[in-house]
């Protein structure tokens, strides 16, 4: 995963958590819910990411 990537992710990740934060104190459903969803988009990235990258250590243990 580039490192851009993960600062990315990271990003997103915390802007949800914000959004989430203000939506529960605000009683704001749409804010909450938004900052959910920001928040699985970036883990879902992250995932798929640790996903390739793994695939990327199996190909290089083969041909080393």
């Amino acid at each position: 995963m580039g490192l851009d990537d993960k600062i990315s992710n990271a990003a997103k990740e915390g802007i949800g958590k914000a959004k989430e934060g203000v939506g529960d104190a605000t009683d704001n459903e749409r804010l909450e819910a938004e900052g959910h969803k920001d928040q699985a988009v970036a883990n879902a990235k992250q995932a798929g990411e640790h996903v390739k990258d793994a695939g990327d250590d199996v190909k290089d243990t083969f041909r080393g």
